[in-house]
């Protein structure tokens, strides 16, 4: 039992780490995707 726990305390905290990490450079992403949108009506001729 004791490799299994030797397992996530390895692999778990850099996957939950990297999950956290995704989701807000997703959101940041799609904060700017909108504001490229905005620009582009103001821009626009």
């Amino acid at each position: 039992m004791e490799p299994v726990w030797n397992q996530i305390g390895n692999f778990g905290f850099p996957i939950v780490v990297s999950i956290y990490l995704l989701v807000r450079v997703e959101k940041k992403l799609d904060d700017l995707t909108e504001a490229i949108y905005s620009l582009k009506e103001v821009i626009k001729p």
